[in-house]
């Protein structure tokens, strides 16, 4: 099971957002909470889910590519 963010703010003692702004580097966090962040982290093996960032963030990071010429007709990608 995936730890969430939620589960490393309970470990460090801090809140949800002091985590995301930990993580993601915006806002002021003091050195020694940032430290307790980082090591929950570290205990807890937790991932940022890039999916779930991606949709709050309204974009997937994805590139399409159409190719139209007669020339690629009966290649397989």
């Amino acid at each position: 099971m995936m730890t969430t963010m939620l589960e490393v703010a309970k470990r460090a003692g801090v809140s949800k957002a002091t985590v995301s702004r930990v993580l993601s580097g915006n806002g002021y966090v003091s050195q020694e909470t940032k430290d307790r962040v980082f090591q929950a982290v570290e205990e807890s093996g937790y991932r940022p889910n890039l999916l779930a960032r991606n949709l709050s963030a309204k974009s997937t990071q994805t590139l399409g590519l159409v190719v139209t010429n007669t020339l690629y007709h009966g290649i397989y990608f």
